[in-house]
């Protein structure tokens, strides 16, 4: 290394700046955000680093070590809101941040943080964002995964890729989640936490209700995880398995991320409650249908990535959110016998590794 780029290295890392990110805010992608965060630290260790939040992802924050705190503002999705970016722009410009990291490509997510004054703004290039940002990136397109695009940006200019980066982490107090088991009364044994929501229908696995009953018939208590939309799916998985399966689904994500990090081990689409699941520790199983497990599975790894194997479809993994031929059979061609066989087998891998 030549004495300038020793000095230059020297000189980041004495930055005591306050960083702001601007992430998606899709639940699990908010949730893979917290790799950016571990490696701006890792870059800028005396830097605080806060991320502008939702009121749905707020609760994330508190699980995200080295995150300071989360700006919560809401957005309305497809609209501009002036006055809305004009109020957060103020409240931005009282935080005297020295960085942005604006992920998302829009014109819309770069509003803010131009309007604040922020010294630093860093993003790809993308929907005419000149003005807007003033450190540019080239090359999304060459990044293969979403967590490539999105973590390059908190790398210095040119910087090569890691051979790995470093996981999203949730950590949940043990107090917390002994006080949410004894608030909502589950019993003592692993349950299997089941979330049978996603966005987009294709990426739904449709035999959780006999999956449920399989699993109490095994002796398992089942918890259903997800939010209001998910309130008919859980009634009919409810249904299906009887009073051994608990409907835990409604608006407080708090909730869900309580449940998760409880269960034994958690059974999920292509989905938010997936990369919650899996960035708690929870022995997660991932179903993966119309999407690829490598470009949208978690870092952190799945205990079980369920796929099915019967046959070869060439419209696998389409990516769509509705299924356009094949009669969904990517989804539909794996039986619910399966996937508590192997749920089984995680719970035992889970348990032997306690002891």
């Amino acid at each position: 290394m030549n004495h300038d780029s020793q000095f230059k290295g020297s000189e980041e890392r004495s930055d005591t700046r306050p960083i702001l990110i601007i992430p998606y805010m899709w639940i699990g992608d908010f949730v893979r955000n917290h790799t950016v965060v571990r490696v701006l630290k890792e870059r800028w260790p005396n830097r605080p680093v806060d991320l502008l939040t939702t009121s749905l992802c707020a609760p994330l924050v508190d699980y995200m070590p080295g995150v300071r705190q989360g700006i919560v503002w809401d957005l309305p999705r497809s609209q501009l809101a002036v006055g809305r970016q004009f109020g957060l722009a103020r409240l931005l410009r009282k935080r005297n941040y020295g960085t942005a990291l604006v992920l998302p490509r829009t014109w819309k997510a770069a509003i803010a943080p131009a309007l604040a004054g922020i010294p630093e703004r860093v993003g790809f290039v993308g929907e005419f964002r000149f003005g807007l940002l003033n450190r540019w990136r080239w090359g999304e397109k060459r990044l293969p995964r979403f967590i490539d695009k999105n973590a390059a940006l908190a790398q210095p200019e040119g910087a090569p890729l890691p051979g790995e980066w470093p996981v999203p982490q949730l950590q949940v107090p043990a107090g917390e989640i002994a006080r949410w088991r004894q608030a909502n009364g589950p019993g003592a044994a692993a349950a299997v936490a089941l979330a049978p929501g996603s966005v987009g229908a294709s990426k739904r696995w449709t035999y959780y209700p006999e999956a449920a009953r399989l699993l109490v018939e095994r002796g398992l208590e089942v918890w259903v995880v997800g939010g209001p939309g998910e309130k008919g799916l859980a009634q009919d998985i409810v249904a299906a398995g009887g009073p051994g399966v608990r409907d835990l689904t409604g608006t407080d994500l708090r909730n869900g991320v309580l449940a998760m990090a409880a269960a034994g081990v958690a059974i999920s689409n292509d989905s938010g409650l997936m990369h919650i699941a899996a960035a708690l520790g929870t022995p997660t199983m991932g179903i993966f249908g119309p999407t690829s497990p490598y470009l949208w599975a978690p870092l952190n790894g799945l205990a079980a990535t369920v796929v099915q194997d019967k046959s070869a479809l060439a419209c696998q993994p389409c990516q769509s959110t509705i299924c356009r031929m094949n009669d969904h059979r990517c989804m539909r061609d794996i039986a619910a016998s399966e996937v508590v066989e192997i749920a089984q087998r995680v719970l035992r891998e889970a348990a032997a590794r306690k002891r």
